[in-house]
């Protein structure tokens, strides 16, 4: 090779040497961008000049895998934490929470039983039950709208997986067609892809795997294909077949079916996180308000009926409460409906959700916030009557003939009744606190004023007692979650300093880069100026 070719192939080299640096510099805030390095090598057969053998993409595919993971998992409790921290500081407040205002009603029945034929006194109960009842309610009413407001998450995140799912397929199918037809590695694209990858890992947990060297396939938890070369596979944002009030996400199959998705297939990223959250704290927290509700309507009720009001008439209701909600399976093959969802023993009634399934000649109940199966014997079922009753509960099916193999009907039986709490006598008068009607008497008021530390709930815990229990549970699992948060940011941090070390773009390192190029393509401009001086010379000799 010429001392000509040879600064020449010099001055190529260095030129897109320069070209990596100045793309280096200007993508440094560029997300996704892995920075790329200029890999020289000897021409062959060797001959003294330089070559580009490749323009090389710094990318490390085992730590990008990693990085992946954690960021999925640091979102996901994120997410999480944001949702319990609501929850926590909602039930904690020491001036809006339940504790002082139960505090404040049973103080009235301590005045009512000082003076039970006070106008005042009786007016204060009133009032105090008015105000307790309401913020029931309202709790009630704000934990709704935190479920409503998951199942818009859920769609909102459903949208963005499935658009990002998307461009993935386009983008596997342009790096093979840029790779087919120039035989040249797109950098450009393929940090767009592991880019779309590290997107799609904040909002749920995936495996990837890499067919053929280039093209990538991207699994939800299950193993099910999400994408598969530049082939995506949607997912949809649809009513629970057990409980339309719930949005879960369906996975749309290869071969065009519709199949439901377990909450617990999504523990990672953004959509784990509001998954994870309601399924352990957001249900449990309504359903045991809803139990509270319940235990102090039915207890309080129940003593009140027993005495006597100003009138000499036996007590009625004090309180007001719905019943057990039930929903029949989407799926089911029978006809038979249940008509009917009561109350019995209220103290064996527990704050979880259960799922009733036909087995043909009986029902297999179990409790879905632990898994546990019933003992059969603690299930009494009567085809004739069509009862079904277990923990305190009491359903009616309309017609047991109707009844198919496999029918499954889901219940809840505490959750949404702290919203229909309310206290139905507004007329003083019609306070029972007599026992016997006879002047002055208090019995009744004071038997009313001990249920305060009576054990309403569950037969085991009295209002109080459960209540500060509530609060605890959301308390401690907070603190866990923010606990686990802080160790798990600390790690993808950790990850993110590793991959930068490796892939991300150093300024100080590419200005000492442009200038050390810069030099080199001088030095081959001055070879081929000298190479030209020395071919002049030549040609004078001549």
């Amino acid at each position: 090779m010429s001392l000509f070719s040879t600064g020449l192939s010099g001055l190529n080299a260095a030129q897109v040497a320069l070209q990596t640096a100045g793309t280096n510099v200007s993508n440094v805030y560029t997300p996704g961008y892995n920075r790329q390095v200029t890999q020289l090598g000897e021409t062959q057969p060797a001959g003294g000049g330089v070559q580009v053998n490749d323009v090389e993409r710094q990318f490390n595919q085992y730590i990008a895998s990693q990085l992946n993971a954690a960021t999925s998992r640091s979102s996901a409790l994120e997410t999480y934490n944001t949702q319990a921290s609501q929850i926590d500081n909602l039930l904690a407040d020491s001036d809006s929470g339940l504790a002082p205002l139960m505090q404040s009603f049973f103080s009235s029945m301590e005045d009512l039983a000082g003076a039970p034929s006070d106008p005042a006194a009786r007016q204060g109960v009133i009032g105090t039950a008015d105000t307790l009842t309401g913020q029931f309610r309202a709790f009630d009413s704000y934990l709704d709208d935190m479920q409503s407001g998951i199942n818009g998450q859920i769609r909102d995140e459903v949208t963005q997986i499935n658009n990002t799912a998307d461009q993935l397929a386009k983008l596997n199918r342009q790096i093979s067609l840029t790779k087919a037809k120039t035989g040249d590695i797109p950098n450009n694209l393929l940090n767009q892809r592991d880019h779309m990858v590290a997107t799609l890992s904040e909002r749920l947990d995936v495996s990837l795997s890499v067919q053929d060297g280039d093209t990538y396939n991207v699994m939800l938890g299950n193993g099910q294909p999400l994408v598969a070369g530049n082939r995506s596979y949607t997912l949809e944002a649809v009513p629970s077949s057990a409980d339309p009030s719930r949005t879960v996400v369906a996975y749309n199959d290869p071969g065009g079916s519709q199949v439901e998705l377990r909450d617990s297939t999504f523990e990672g990223g953004t959509l784990g996180g509001l998954m994870t959250f309601r399924r352990e704290t957001l249900d449990k927290t309504q359903n045991q308000l809803g139990q509270m509700a319940l235990s102090l309507a039915a207890g309080f009720n129940d003593q009140h009926r027993a005495g006597q009001d100003l009138n000499g008439d036996p007590g009625g209701d004090f309180f007001a409460i719905g019943g057990p909600t039930v929903f029949s399976e989407d799926t089911n093959q029978g006809n038979a409906s249940i008509t009917s969802a009561v109350f019995g023993d209220v103290s064996k009634v527990t704050p979880g959700d259960y799922q009733l399934r036909y087995d043909g000649s009986a029902f297999d109940v179990t409790r879905l916030d632990t898994g546990t199966q019933l003992d059969s014997g603690d299930v009494a079922w009567d085809s004739t009557s069509g009862e079904l009753s277990f923990d305190g509960v009491t359903l009616t099916v309309d017609d047991a003939t109707k009844l198919q193999n496999g029918d499954v009907y889901q219940l809840q039986p505490t959750r949404n009744l702290a919203g229909t709490l309310e206290n139905v006598i507004n007329d003083t008068s019609r306070i029972a606190a007599a026992e016997t009607n006879a002047a002055g008497d208090n019995a009744n008021a004071l038997k009313l004023q001990n249920l305060q530390n009576a054990d309403l709930v569950g037969g085991k815990a009295s209002l109080n007692e459960s209540y500060a229990s509530m609060v605890s549970d959301v308390g401690n699992r907070t603190n866990v979650v923010q606990a686990n948060l802080d160790a798990q940011n600390t790690l993808t941090e950790q990850l993110k300093q590793v991959q930068q070390s490796e892939s991300g773009v150093n300024l100080d390192e590419e200005a000492a880069n442009l200038i050390r190029f810069q030099q080199y393509y001088q030095a081959n401009a001055k070879v081929i100026q000298t190479a030209s001086t020395v071919f002049d010379s030549i040609l004078g000799i001549r």
